[in-house]
């Protein structure tokens, strides 16, 4: 009944195919330019199928030649099937070695935030901003129901989660901070993989189900929110995950190698798919391989990825994601539908990411000039502010301030009893904690 439900793509059968007809297709110009465009955007069967061709070529002969070519080509990973068949990509991808070259220019070292390497307040602003955006949207990717305004205001209180989607969201936040500022220096280890999870499901999914991996009598598959009629994948068995899941640690610590090199953000991609398809966990699948991909890169030195949320990039698109989850697995194992839309979506998030970045300093610059002119104000008292001014629920406190920007106590106590004496925040006492809530003076600053 389960497979019966599986949504599969068209398969053609190309097995009939002349070769000789397809050796003529390779000279004919313009179906060479057919061809050479199918590789960027990486395209199936589905789209083929409706090209208009010559009078004398069908569309399946086309599609033979596609196929003929991409298994030409074709990179096998470390990746296996169920069925013991690798998982492969082509390197033929279009773009694909500019957007490695910029990759290694931009992202390595951080030479992306060069421009504001000598703010550290502003930098430490822009990654609260990434690892937030990411917590919140990877979180709502997996059915979290909370609107960006409220989970962040949430965030920034540090308050308690009040609802099963905001626990989801925190959770991820704390994964995410906890991956950039300790995990990123560890190995992964099935000890660290479950903590993680526990973290990621910690009052959202019995104990039981917390940090292990799932069992055949779970039943897991993975299907559309609603109805669940149709099934989207169908995870494999129980012994072949836990078989497979020591080989994808042994990966992602680089001890299970390659055939050839292959450049560290193509194998955050590839963990982040074999996560996915492995589907390991009763449920925070999705969340884990898009923590792994931030952990693998973090630690091989793109620690500039914190700064860019990928799943709020996803989230625009969540039909293709699915399907090039789908593609790569229906498609003879070709992995470079999943690598091609990742690819398309990080090189997005790196240009919102700049145009965020460029817009923020601007605005910050013109603030910077009232506030510290007028009131003599420091960068994390109007970094407060201006969250305050976005969101009049917003609220802050000693302890929560503190660890944000990363001074002490005493400090984070100086700078809000400062905007308290100018009149841009008042207190309130809960129980043994002193809360800061802003004050329509704020206005002065950023009308």
């Amino acid at each position: 009944m389960i497979l019966e439900r599986l949504k599969k793509f068209e398969k053609p059968n190309i097995s009939n195919i002349d070769g000789n007809a397809i050796t003529k297709l390779f000279q004919n110009k313009e179906i060479q330019a057919l061809i050479q465009k199918s590789f960027h955007p990486y395209v199936y069967w589905d789209k083929v199928k409706y090209w208009s061709l010559p009078d004398n070529v069908s569309n399946l002969e086309v599609w033979s030649a596609i196929k003929t070519l991409r298994h030409l080509n074709e990179k096998k990973t470390v990746i296996l099937g169920e069925d013991n068949m690798s998982f492969s990509w082509n390197p033929f991808l279009s773009n694909v070695d500019e957007f490695l070259h910029n990759i290694d220019i931009e992202m390595k070292d951080g030479a992306i935030l060069s421009d504001y390497s000598n703010n550290e307040i502003f930098n430490r602003q822009l990654l609260n901003h990434g690892i937030i955006e990411e917590s919140i949207a990877s979180s709502q990717l997996e059915g979290a129901h909370s609107s960006r305004k409220a989970a962040r205001a949430m965030i920034l209180e540090n308050r308690k989660p009040k609802t099963k989607d905001e626990v989801m969201i925190m959770n991820n936040y704390q994964v995410m901070r906890l991956i950039e500022t300790e995990l990123k220096d560890k190995e992964l280890s099935e000890e660290v993989l479950f903590s993680m999870h526990k973290m990621f499901m910690q009052g959202n999914l019995d104990k039981k189900e917390i940090g292990r991996y799932r069992k055949n009598s779970d039943e897991i598959i993975v299907a559309d929110d609603g109805s669940q009629r149709d099934i989207y994948h169908i995870p494999p068995k129980e012994k072949f995950v836990i078989k497979e899941m020591e080989r994808l640690i042994n990966y992602a610590n680089d001890k299970l190698l390659d055939e050839e090199f292959i450049h560290p953000v193509i194998k955050a991609i590839i963990l982040h798919f074999w996560i996915g398809y492995l589907h390991p966990f009763v449920d925070g699948n999705g969340r884990t391989a898009r923590a792994i991909f931030y952990w693998y890169l973090l630690r091989h030195g793109y620690w500039a990825f914190s700064y860019i949320p990928l799943s709020r990039i996803i989230k625009d698109s969540p039909v293709q994601y699915r399907d090039s989850y789908m593609y790569s697995e229906q498609d003879d194992n070709d992995l470079t539908y999943f690598l091609e839309y990742n690819i398309d979506r990080i090189s997005r998030g790196i240009k919102e990411f700049k145009e965020y970045a460029i817009a923020k300093l601007q605005e910050t610059q013109r603030i910077a000039k009232i506030a510290k002119g007028k009131y003599d104000l420091n960068d994390r008292q109007i970094q407060l502010l201006e969250d305050c001014y976005k969101d009049k629920n917003v609220n802050m406190f000693v302890n929560i301030y503190s660890k944000i920007y990363k001074i002490s106590r005493i400090t984070a106590t100086r700078d809000l009893r400062r905007l308290e004496e100018l009149g841009f925040v008042k207190t309130k006492k809960t129980g043994r904690t002193i809360f800061y809530y802003s004050t329509d003076k704020i206005s002065e600053i950023f009308s």
